[in-house]
């Protein structure tokens, strides 16, 4: 019966098939780039997360999936600490990233930020000049030699596939572009400070199908090189694209294994419920 239910998902999920066997192979990165233990969350007094524990290898994708409020993107932003900035919230148990206690009190917040990129629901392209916005992190870092300030924007716009579109008009008004190209600008701007981590919080949401087609293209593109951590509502998208899958719920990691796996032989029954459409 379920595997009835599961039709809708037999081409994504022979997809997540094929990303599981090449993670599997001999020369596969095995490295844990994201170890959270015993994770709790609290917004003042209010918990939002309860006991998270989860490893996230280097490389390759990783989607979180789950009903809205689950606590999905509450958790995607300790990755890189933008909880922060809204008061009142604290933190219990340990988050390491590339081996780093990233909530040690020695910890360069601005740092930590330039590893692990954040890219959001809603494309925010600053009201600048294209150029202007994949050059602005690698110039609040400092850099100011014109020769590779050319040469970064390049690159970037490049691994954001969005150079060949933008070539002849990087000096135009990013507000100019599509809501896709403006959402794959905020790829390349996040490109451009040399990340390890690309956290992206349902990034193809406010975007129509096919411009959602080059974001999900563009995601496995990046994936061989970066770390990739993504919250979707889209159970299809998280099928097609991730490698390994967690389902949050009330606050809680329910399951995390291989996408494979998980969309066709979960674990805990509530998985299976908001998998199969009975809740969420």
């Amino acid at each position: 019966m379920m595997m009835q239910i599961l039709n809708g998902f037999k081409n994504g999920i022979s997809d997540a098939r094929h990303n599981v066997e090449m993670t599997e192979q001999p020369n596969g990165n095995n490295y844990c780039e994201v170890k959270v233990e015993q994770l709790n969350f609290y917004y003042g007094s209010k918990q939002a997360l309860f006991n998270v524990d989860i490893e996230v290898k280097e490389k390759g994708v990783a989607a979180l999936i789950g009903p809205s409020g689950c606590g999905k993107s509450t958790f995607l932003r300790v990755l890189n600490r933008m909880n922060d900035l809204i008061p009142g919230t604290r933190l219990e148990g340990m988050v390491t990233v590339h081996g780093e206690d990233i909530y040690d009190s020695s910890m360069d917040v601005v740092e930590l930020r330039k590893k692990v990129g954040m890219v959001f629901q809603q494309p925010n392209p600053f009201p600048k000049s294209i150029y202007d916005n994949v050059a602005y992190g690698p110039r609040i870092h400092g850099l100011k030699n014109k020769i590779m300030l050319n040469q970064i924007v390049e690159e970037s716009l490049i691994g954001g596939a969005l150079w060949d579109e933008v070539k002849d008009r990087l000096h135009e008004p990013a507000l100019a572009l599509s809501g896709g190209q403006q959402q794959r600008l905020c790829i390349a701007r996040a490109l451009a400070v040399q990340p390890r981590i690309l956290l992206m919080d349902e990034p193809t949401s406010a975007i129509d199908p096919i411009a959602t087609q080059r974001i999900e293209d563009l995601i496995r593109d990046l994936c061989k090189e970066y770390t990739i951590i993504i919250v979707t509502h889209n159970m299809q998208q998280a099928a097609r694209i991730s490698d390994f899958t967690g389902f949050f719920f009330q606050g809680e990691m329910i399951e995390w294994g291989k996408t494979a796996q998980i969309f066709t032989k979960p674990e805990d029954q509530r998985t299976e419920d908001y998998i199969t459409g009975r809740f969420g």
